[in-house]
């Protein structure tokens, strides 16, 4: 009854008139679903576009519930960015009521995604870490699924968590370029310049992680997460990662999962974990406790810190984890 009344209010907020200043003409206003997605659209844009993120910083966009704010932005923007593959499952309702004239750009069209079963929730070491191609591509998937209220979340399927790969990013921005140059012609030579500026450093990052992971032995690179969001991480750089949730942090953990997750770690000498920014980190720390496991420290997956935090750009939250996980894995038995 709450989202149905909010969504109702919002829909009249959506007609009222614009209060707001006006922005000027050779601006381009654009809103991005959450903060990693947004900086790398800032990247792209430069100083031709105006970027605000539905999200915030420390955000978990599978909790997200929209505002009569983000109305007035989604209705008053140019270009709506979002990722896809399920994690905006708000979205479509959102971009209705705040009555947007077109349709919002799926960044991660293209994107070779993988598969997953939410009833598994471990990522196995040795797969191709080059192209992690599992025969799907981002567009063959509906990306506006919606539940009650507009917050259905998908517990199987392609994996939303693209972005965690460098590699990834850069089809992002491939599809941000398109985009920006379409609703303003005359900046495209701009976009395109800066987009493949930004895609060397996303080349240089990717560069990073393998160079720092391929010097810990394979039997070392064991961590344990919130919730299973590292896939194409561990896929690129053969790292496993273990987590009690699966896709999305508003799914549950039997107690069947926990025993067995509990078990896998003695068994297999996992001494590290790592709670994340945007969840609750109870249930990890529970399971690591029960299974003599050392605190490993915090983890960006899905969202950038405050602009005094040490993941304010999707640049340096993926070398901030790549830090993490590395001293974390050197310092296991």
């Amino acid at each position: 009854m709450k989202i149905r009344v909010w969504w109702a209010g919002a829909a009249v907020l959506a007609l009222s008139p614009l209060s707001a200043a006006v922005a000027q003409a050779a601006d381009i206003k654009a809103v991005a679903s959450f903060t990693v997605l947004a900086d790398v659209v800032s990247e792209v844009g430069g100083d031709r576009v105006e970027v605000s993120s539905l999200i915030g910083t420390n955000g978990d966009p599978h909790a997200y519930e929209p505002t009569p704010n983000d109305v007035r932005r989604v209705r008053d923007a140019d270009v709506v960015f979002m990722s896809g593959l399920g994690l905006e499952g708000w979205m479509d309702r959102l971009i209705t009521t705040s009555g947007f004239k077109g349709k919002p750009v799926v960044v991660s069209k293209d994107i070779h995604t993988r598969e997953m079963d939410e009833s598994s929730h471990e990522h196995e070491e040795g797969h191709d870490g080059e192209d992690h191609d599992h025969g799907h591509d981002a567009d063959a998937h509906d990306d506006h699924e919606e539940g009650d209220g507009g917050h259905h979340h998908h517990h199987d399927g392609p994996d939303p968590h693209v972005w965690n790969s460098p590699a990834n990013v850069e089809v992002w921005v491939d599809n941000i370029v398109a985009a920006l140059s379409k609703a303003d012609p005359a900046g495209a030579e701009e976009y395109r310049a800066n987009g493949d500026a930004y895609k060397q450093e996303l080349e240089s990052l990717d560069e990073y992680a393998r160079t720092q992971i391929e010097a810990i032995p394979e039997a070392r690179r064991k961590i344990l997460t919130s919730h299973d969001a590292f896939g194409y991480f561990g896929d690129r750089y053969h790292v496993t990662f273990l987590s009690p949730l699966g896709m999305t942090t508003d799914s549950e953990a039997s107690a069947k999962d926990v025993a067995g997750l509990i078990t896998q770690m003695k068994g297999e000498h996992i001494k590290s974990y790592f709670f994340e920014n945007s969840n609750d980190p109870r249930l990890v720390e529970q399971i690591a406790n029960a299974a003599g496991a050392e605190p490993g420290g915090e983890l960006y997956v899905e969202a950038l810190s405050k602009d005094d935090g040490p993941a304010s750009t999707y640049a340096d939250m993926f070398r901030f984890n790549v830090d993490q996980m590395v001293r974390a894995m050197k310092q296991s038995d």
